[in-house]
């Protein structure tokens, strides 16, 4: 059966063997994971495995701040001069969204302001319960594919080019015009759930490097996993991908992959992929 997936790192760590993926089961989705129990090998499944502590930095909860309700539909001029782009990193099972945070105006993306100084950020989703537990199991993995459940959001800020932060990792970046990008913002936006007061909910510390879980109101299912979610933001922005077929990481990396201005291969299975994000204490 196949176990769901891994994730990455910060400079200034010395790198890590990347963990097999049935090491621990850590992550968003458990499509694949819990098909494998009804049907045969993976159909796919999303998540983030946990790293080995390397010099852990206890998480420091940022203040809470209000996010405001309504939202320019159009982002305003970006601060990068060059055309806004997007990656899209494959962790195995699950996939994750990377962004230049100069791309991102803070009036679009006021979770920015939690991050001060990244330079870069990767979003991530899936199944609440199953991508935040510690020691999530069988019956987890199973309540995640065939029930739907709430949702997270995991957002990871990164300090050096994603190339370095995920290294050994495939990798695709896509260009995206301005308008595609303020979709895409929209899209993250909206995977975002806010209390009474209006700020998004913030869940605790996240699983690598400077990071936290938000709720998110979307539900995760067999249908609707972490790379199905990827997919529906690209698909806002304008790239032509079919989120039915991204259930998995390789159905969605596979669409990808044509599109792509740059690409950098996975690694070998001789040489493990690596991560230099530290895990969370």
């Amino acid at each position: 059966m196949a176990m769901p997936c891994t994730t990455p790192a910060t400079p200034g760590h010395a790198q890590v063997a990347h963990p097999p993926m049935a090491a621990r089961g850590r992550g968003v989705g458990l499509a694949g994971w819990a098909l494998g129990l009804w049907l045969t090998w993976p159909l796919g499944g999303c998540g983030a495995a946990p790293l080995s502590p390397l010099s852990p930095t206890p998480p420091t909860a940022p203040a809470r701040q209000a996010l405001p309700q309504p939202v320019p539909s159009a982002l305003p001029a970006q601060v990068s001069q060059h055309p806004p782009r997007v990656q899209v990193v494959n962790h195995g099972w699950h996939t994750g969204l990377v962004l230049r945070a100069n791309d991102v105006p803070d009036a679009a993306w006021p979770l920015k302001s939690r991050f001060p100084g990244a330079a870069w950020f990767e979003v991530g989703w899936g199944d609440r319960d199953f991508y935040r537990a510690a020691d999530p199991g069988a019956w987890l993995a199973l309540k995640a594919a065939v029930w739907p459940k709430p949702g997270v959001l995991h957002v990871v800020a990164l300090d050096t080019a994603p190339g370095q932060s995920f290294a050994g990792a495939e990798m695709v970046e896509l260009v995206l015009s301005p308008a595609g990008l303020a979709q895409l913002v929209g899209h993250l936006r909206n995977s975002l759930e806010r209390d009474a007061a209006g700020d998004a909910i913030d869940l605790g510390p996240g699983l690598y490097g400077r990071s936290r879980f938000f709720a998110s109101p979307e539900r995760f299912h067999l249908f609707n996993t972490c790379n199905v979610w990827v997919a529906k933001a690209l698909q806002a922005a304008g790239v032509a991908v079919v989120p039915a077929q991204a259930i998995t990481a390789d159905g969605l990396m596979a669409q990808l992959r044509p599109l792509a201005v740059a690409r950098r291969p996975t690694a070998s299975a001789t040489a493990p992929a690596s991560q230099t994000l530290p895990a969370r204490p």
